[in-house]
């Protein structure tokens, strides 16, 4: 979001255009869709050092996968130059990596993260990588709305900052399930709309969204709400189903199902979004689904990776 101030004017413009004319349908699906599939072996339960999962990926048809800034702060100049030329042979970019500081509680926790976040962001550009994400939970034992949306807005602008002069996005995901709103007392963001206020105050232009199917549905949104957006205001993507017989508000968030498996979720119509606004980065599957995890590291992938096909092919 290139300018922060004007966002919310120019989605609350689109939206109003939109109900005038009927349609947001004016944004064609290009013939051919420039995102990509994203292996992120954490999400799917695997476990791969950053060569191992580079070969899984080249293995088994991704076009992404996740740094580890850890292991790639320990490696020399000749094997990050290995990695990157293998990379760049089978046309596989970077995905998204968490970002490392936990900014949501005590000061003295999130100024002893931030301190090693310099560190994290220079192993991440030194290979090219340009993306991070978190969450932002929808409640609070403590914080008041005003007084959480104060602590997100100072804390990940200041985050923003310092990753934004190594060229690094900050991607910011919304959880959406009404089940959490009982979790603790107080409660805060769970929409793409509150999300756009936080970032909007936030005022740094490599912030964006991680955009996830669950939270989507969850929070009651459709495509017309991918439509408000540029390509430019995501980060990464995730893409997930919901469970069958549960209505849409008693959905939990720690049970979910790959792409496609239950129909559950109107994905069509996400992934017809994503295209229509051009969207060409990481798309990645976030199931936190036990059988999957309980499978071989290799036989997950591959399941993935199958499941994720499918739903690609929904828009070409």
């Amino acid at each position: 979001m290139t300018n922060r101030r004007t966002f919310l004017k120019n989605s609350s413009i689109l939206l109003t255009t939109a109900a005038a004319t009927g349609s947001l349908a004016f944004k064609t699906i290009p013939a051919k869709v420039q995102f990509k599939l994203c292996l992120n072996p954490g999400n799917i339960g695997a476990s791969f050092d950053q060569a191992t999962l580079l070969a899984m990926a080249i293995k088994y048809g991704y076009q992404a996968i996740t740094p580890f800034p850890g292991e790639l702060e320990k490696m020399d100049a000749m094997a990050k130059e290995k990695l990157l030329e293998k990379m760049k042979t089978n046309h596989i970019i970077w995905g998204s990596t968490n970002l490392p500081i936990d900014f949501r509680n005590d000061e003295k926790k999130f100024r002893e993260d931030m301190a090693s976040l310099v560190s994290t962001a220079k192993a991440l550009a030194s290979v090219g990588g340009t993306r991070m994400n978190t969450w932002i939970m929808p409640t609070h034992d403590l914080y008041t709305y005003n007084e959480n949306f104060k602590l997100h807005r100072n804390r990940l602008k200041e985050a923003a900052n310092i990753i934004g002069h190594y060229g690094i996005r900050l991607g910011l995901e919304y959880v959406g399930p009404k089940t959490l709103m009982a979790r603790s007392k107080y409660s805060f963001i769970r929409t793409m709309a509150e999300a756009k206020e936080l970032m909007t105050a936030i005022d740094e232009s490599n912030v964006g969204f991680v955009l996830d199917t669950f939270h989507w549905y969850t929070a009651g949104e459709n495509k017309s709400d991918i439509l408000t957006l540029d390509k430019e205001d995501i980060v990464t993507v995730d893409l997930n189903d919901a469970r069958t017989g549960f209505e849409v508000d008693e959905q939990t968030d720690g049970k979910r199902e790959l792409p496609l498996a239950t129909g559950v979720i109107p994905i069509k119509d996400f992934m017809e979004g994503l295209a229509q606004i051009n969207y060409d980065g990481p798309v990645r599957a976030e199931p936190f689904n036990q059988p999957l995890r309980d499978m071989d590291d290799e036989a997950a992938v591959k399941a993935t990776y199958d499941a994720m096909k499918k739903a690609f092919d929904l828009v070409g």
